[in-house]
């Protein structure tokens, strides 16, 4: 039996970011060689950040990964690195190259590209083909393979087809996005391929926010039973290194019922005859166990929040504090990814904000050590009412009225944001940008929108699972059961324009995140009249949503990046 000693870098690299992402990779290959591994994973396209989209598209971008290559790879000594790049020819390609001992050995290129949900490989990459052959590396003796993330996805791609050739270890990097959940999913389908191929794996992913998604790290080892062996932390930074041991596995690929494939010739690369590992310093596998389900999330929007604001260059944010469920939660998550000194909560009363409401957000303000102040809107409010007196003269109040009390507030954090460079964080939820019940140019304003992807009764889950994590009542029991409400007019409450959040989830979930029609839902038992009433309102306020910020991707399906339905569409199902 033989032994390697394994390194997974769960990097978080900032897309464009060459020099930086270097300055990451060597430090983690200095790390893993220090501790005797053989092998050091890098992500998908580390070097350059994933997904570095129409980047690639620039000649000059291209070279200068290459570049910055070269420089990883002169770094190396005995211990074999994987890292992602993009390799060009007369195209470019989804690339690793393995490197070892100062050079460049071999490189692989990705040959299943997705272009589905929040993927567009197939815009910028050519697939590698028959015509670029698998090559194995011979690494302490172990016969090795490289895969690049949707290629183990297939039952059928690269890892079956180099297993057939003799491939006794199998590294796969990865930038896989999260979604809730995706996790144990993405366990069983490396389980079930590590298994099928009998072939020990290795998968190592990302870890960061960049723009729309999220990447939740986890890497993970499987032997070649396909029992997980080692698997790091979610949403954290860091190097596992693990000894993987490699045992003879013909007996089980003869007995294979369903029959031996036709093993392929494939080139071998030698690298190191024996494991460089040092067996006095034994690197016990470790498996850290998965989030709960509403640690996961929270996680997700922390981490994805926390980055965009620090990788665009933003030290602070400003957030309209209504005394809500909704911006209570936002400022939480705001203190985790950024530290309290960095968020601002402005409260912004108008004639119609309960007391209730101002002492909620001032509560919360000083539970959580943020700084607070009031700015009372009512000045600027009555203003625009004198302003437009007269072209409004004869039309009684409206939606109008509210609409200007909320474009107020909008503009006031976009002063402020101005003035001190903060960035503003917008408040509005999946639930409301789907029916477009938020205002445009006022509380969609904003640099990033932190929960643009939570449905509303997912976000009374995420406020008392802050409660329980911080072991205190910072959210007050006001602001969870109180009923929801814009407060732009006397005694008003979300429920007079929309029915019960938990009556329209779960409509939005089948008609947004599953893709179902009105048809179809009405079938599955919901109300016809209101069915067609909100996937009306869901078609007609795409040209809304089109105009907000970006925010964390969590759902299988979010607006946006992943889900592009056109603005002009006459199709009612």
């Amino acid at each position: 039996m033989a032994s390697l000693r394994i390194a997974l870098a769960q990097l978080n690299p900032k897309v464009g970011d060459l020099d930086g992402n270097v300055a990451k990779i060597v430090a983690a290959y200095d790390q893993a060689e220090a501790a005797g591994c053989d092998i050091i994973a890098f992500t998908e396209l580390v070097i350059t950040g994933y997904p570095p989209e129409d980047l690639v598209l620039k000649a000059g971008f291209v070279a200068d990964n290459l570049e910055a290559l070269g420089k990883v790879a002169a770094h190396t000594g005995r211990c074999a690195a994987v890292v992602g790049y993009v390799a060009a020819d007369r195209d470019i390609y989804n690339a690793a190259a393995m490197c070892a001992n100062g050079e460049v050995l071999g490189t692989y290129r990705k040959r299943l590209l997705p272009n589905y949900g929040v993927f567009d490989e197939a815009r910028y990459f050519t697939p590698g083909n028959a015509s670029d052959p698998y090559e194995l590396y011979v690494i302490g003796g172990v016969k090795v393979g490289i895969s690049i993330c949707e290629d183990v996805w297939s039952p059928t791609g690269p890892l079956a087809d180099q297993a057939a050739g003799g491939a006794e270890l199998n590294i796969n990097i990865n930038g896989s996005p999260y979604h809730f959940a995706k996790v144990l999913d993405r366990e069983r389908m490396l389980a079930t391929r590590a298994a099928d191929a009998s072939c020990a794996l290795v998968y190592v992913n990302q870890v960061c926010g960049q723009d729309e998604l999220v990447f939740d790290g986890g890497s993970m080892v499987f032997d070649a039973d396909g029992r997980l062996v080692a698997r790091a932390a979610q949403f954290v930074e860091e190097l596992l290194i693990t000894d993987v041991h490699i045992e003879p596995v013909y007996r089980k690929r003869l007995l294979d019922p369903r029959g031996r494939r036709t093993e392929v010739e494939m080139p071998l690369v030698h690298v190191s005859d024996a494991s460089l590992a040092r067996q006095t310093l034994a690197a016990e596998p470790r498996i850290v166990p998965v989030l709960a389900p509403d640690a996961e999330l929270y996680e997700a929007l922390v981490l994805g929040t926390g980055d965009y604001v620090r990788k665009n260059g933003f030290t602070d944010v400003v957030i309209g504090l209504s005394g809500g469920i909704d911006s209570t939660l936002v400022a939480c998550i705001a203190v985790d990814a950024l530290g309290a000194d960095h968020v601002h909560g402005v409260s912004m009363p108008s004639r119609y904000s309960s007391d209730g409401s101002k002492t909620d957000a001032a509560d919360l303000a000083l539970a959580l050590g943020i700084d607070f102040r009031t700015i009372a809107i009512e000045p600027a409010f009555a203003a625009y009412l004198e302003m437009t007196g007269d072209s409004f003269a004869g039309k009684p109040a409206d939606l109008t009225e509210e609409n200007l009390q909320s474009r107020v507030r909008g503009a006031t954090l976009m002063a402020l944001s101005n003035k001190f460079g903060w960035m503003v964080l917008t408040t509005g939820n999946k639930s409301e940008m789907a029916v477009g019940y938020f205002t445009l140019y006022g509380d969609s304003v904003g640099g990033y929108g932190v929960i643009k992807d939570v449905l509303k009764t997912r976000i009374y889950e995420l406020c008392r699972y802050y409660n329980q994590r911080a072991g205190r009542q910072v959210i007050s029991e006001s602001v969870i059961t109180k009923p929801p409400s814009a407060e732009l007019r006397p005694d008003q409450r979300d429920d007079q324009s929309l029915p019960p959040y938990e009556v329209l989830d779960p409509i939005l979930e089948l008609y947004v995140e599953e893709d179902r029609t009105a048809a179809e839902i009405v079938e599955l038992g919901h109300d016809e009249t209101l069915v067609r009433r909100l996937t009306r309102l869901v078609d007609l306020m795409e040209y809304k949503r089109r105009q907000c910020p970006p925010g964390v991707r969590v759902s299988v399906k979010a607006f946006g990046k992943d889900r592009r339905l056109p603005i002009t569409n006459a199709y009612r199902g």
